[in-house]
């Protein structure tokens, strides 16, 4: 019987560890895989893509912004005014890319809780409006509305074409690295 409480059928000690942890996750629904992969704090990437493909269901604040957790972190938390690191990806709601630290080849590093970042970015790093805050290690995507983004004056806009055209909702894939 396996810490989850269900049998894990044909694993036994003599088995190959890889192969019980197969058989595992393809018992796991997303919340499990999540859970287990953070308790284990292993980089399995089978886990990982699991926790991480599985469907999204996003939780709305009552400010609009929307959250969904792909990846529970397992350290400390951020704190207002943290000089912090993160990783992310920046998409228009019609999957247009707009920006990518990963393109980059370097994290964002900015003071959380202090406007160095847009607001959505803010409260959806740190916590606040019913959303819990992320975690060292955490990897969530933020829906976030033209309230806590750009408004209606959108960004990038040079020659009446803006990168982020005005009142867009805007979701990002956010990697919360740690302390920077």
């Amino acid at each position: 019987m396996s810490s989850l409480g269900f049998s894990i059928g044909t694993c036994s000690p003599q088995s190959e560890q890889r192969k019980c942890r197969i058989l595992v996750h393809n018992s796991l629904n997303k919340a499990e895989a999540i859970n287990l992969r953070n308790k284990q704090k292993v980089s399995d990437p089978e886990l990982t893509t699991l926790a991480e493909t599985s469907s999204c269901e996003f939780s709305v604040s009552p400010s609009g912004l929307a959250f969904c957790d792909k990846v529970i972190g397992y350290g400390p938390e951020a704190v207002k005014g943290q000089l912090i690191k993160a990783h992310y990806v920046g998409k228009l709601e019609n999957g247009k890319v707009f920006d990518s630290s990963y393109n980059r080849g370097k994290p964002l590093t900015f003071r959380v809780g202090v406007g160095e970042v847009i607001k959505g970015w803010d409260q959806g790093i740190l916590g606040s409006d019913g959303i819990p805050p992320m975690l060292t290690g955490g990897k969530r995507t933020l829906k976030i509305p033209p309230e806590l983004a750009y408004g209606d004056r959108g960004a990038g806009c040079k020659g009446g074409s803006c990168l982020i055209p005005p009142a867009s909702v805007l979701l990002f894939d956010i990697e919360f690295i740690g302390k920077a």
